[in-house]
């Protein structure tokens, strides 16, 4: 395919996507599913678990094997600007009163599920047939447990706040222990790569990076009102491509690093300066990440064959990190929020919320495909996890309402907070 030929597939496949996800996000909405699980399905539902083994001409005339390197940069396009304005929105006062619950939280849904996907792989790794010949089950154990832990921090965001709950304790709490999981998740990531090929390298540099990123972004923080006082001064155009140009620069610098794209985005948002011309320039890049992240799903989807689960020593894999995933995440993370003494009600949605895996899962996955640690057959199992526990939270989250409301008679959001 020439590179002429490449733009007209690109908007046909762009229009296609975005009907595909806007359809089966208004199904999944009327069974009280968020649309961020609607446009994980159209994923799937355009790639060959479903479009390609109805219709393989029609997927491959769709998404040809050219574009798809298209769909994954735009796709990225839209998660940086998405997670930016995640971060913009999320107020870290709001952490004050449950930083220490929040550590303590990011701590057991980080170790636990690591262990459980290492003693899994261990255990039945070698007899599933699913695991790449070449990789040393140490690898795909680790690759495996860290990939178990990952909290989907943008769909927990996304979820967060199209309930309306972060202003609740257990929406704080969530987030909060949510970044810190995924940002610790992602130097173990790249330490797995680094085991791979044969070098530490990469966990030094995700670590040292790391810590240069938060330096720089607590000067830029004392820097805020000089910054906004330029803001004002330029003009609407000028504040856009300013805004543009140090978002994508810091998505770079996470990426170089081994941290991913999205943490940079986040952390930029978090401590971007706050006036109403800044506001204003923030909320036109919204749109963007509307737009754009659709195309990310897509991209996994096409990457996923549930026809390969068809083995039944695949399908007990597959069974096996689910519950591992559910009882490593929701439990590990239920226990430590009563630990650090946080009420039932708190710690029970604290679990439903960190267990659910999604986006964040599908770009482990991602990864680890391109470095040839994860087979097609190990990717879409663990597709099946991301998807089944992603799910599973807001089912969970309606019912402990119901059984709250029904024991104490109070509004949601009484129970919810904690109060």
């Amino acid at each position: 395919m020439s590179t002429t030929e490449l733009g007209p597939a690109f908007f046909l496949s762009v229009v296609v996507i975005l009907a595909v996800c806007r359809v089966v996000s208004r199904l999944v909405q009327t069974v009280g599913q968020p649309p961020v699980v609607g446009e994980m399905l159209a994923g799937v539902v355009l790639g060959p678990s479903v479009l390609g083994a109805l219709l393989p001409g029609v997927e491959s005339a769709l998404f040809p094997t050219e574009l798809r390197p298209v769909l994954y940069v735009v796709g990225q396009i839209g998660l940086v600007a998405f997670m930016f304005h995640v971060g913009w929105d999320f107020r870290a006062d709001r952490l004050r009163g449950v930083a220490r619950s929040a550590g303590l939280v990011s701590a057991a849904g980080l170790v636990v599920p690591t262990v459980l996907g290492v003693a899994l792989i261990a255990a039945v790794g070698e007899r599933t047939g699913a695991l790449a010949p070449d990789v040393s089950l140490t690898v795909s154990g680790l690759f495996v447990g860290v990939a178990l832990a990952v909290t989907a921090f943008p769909m927990l965001a996304r979820i967060i706040a199209e309930r309306n709950l972060a202003k609740t304790r257990f929406g704080a709490l969530s987030l909060g222990a949510g970044a810190v999981d995924d940002a610790a998740a992602w130097v173990l990531l790249a330490g797995v790569f680094g085991i791979a090929g044969g070098s530490a390298g990469k966990v030094s540099v995700a670590v040292a990076g790391g810590l240069g990123l938060i330096a720089v972004l607590a000067v830029g923080v004392r820097l805020r009102g000089r910054t906004t006082l330029l803001a004002e001064r330029a003009g609407a155009d000028q504040l856009l491509l300013a805004l543009v140009g140090v978002l994508f620069l810091v998505a770079w610098y996470t990426d170089v690093i081994g941290l991913y794209a999205v943490f940079g985005a986040f952390s930029l948002g978090v401590v971007f300066p706050r006036s109403a011309r800044l506001d204003d320039t923030v909320r036109t890049l919204k749109p963007v990440g509307a737009v754009f992240v659709p195309l990310f799903f897509t991209y996994s989807g096409l990457n996923t064959d549930f026809t390969l689960l068809g083995s039944g020593p695949v399908l007990l894999f597959t069974a096996g990190c689910v519950a591992v995933a559910v009882v490593g995440k929701f439990g590990a993370c239920w226990l430590a929020a009563r630990i650090a003494g946080e009420p039932g009600p708190v710690a029970l949605r604290v679990g439903a919320l960190m267990n659910a895996r999604g986006l964040m899962q599908l770009i482990a996955l991602n990864l680890g495909l391109a470095a040839g640690i994860v087979t097609q057959a190990m990717f879409s199992a663990l597709v099946v996890v991301a998807i089944t526990t992603t799910v599973m939270a807001t089912p969970l989250l309606a019912l402990l309402d119901r059984r709250d409301r029904a024991r104490a008679g109070r509004p949601r959001e009484a129970v919810a907070v904690g109060q």
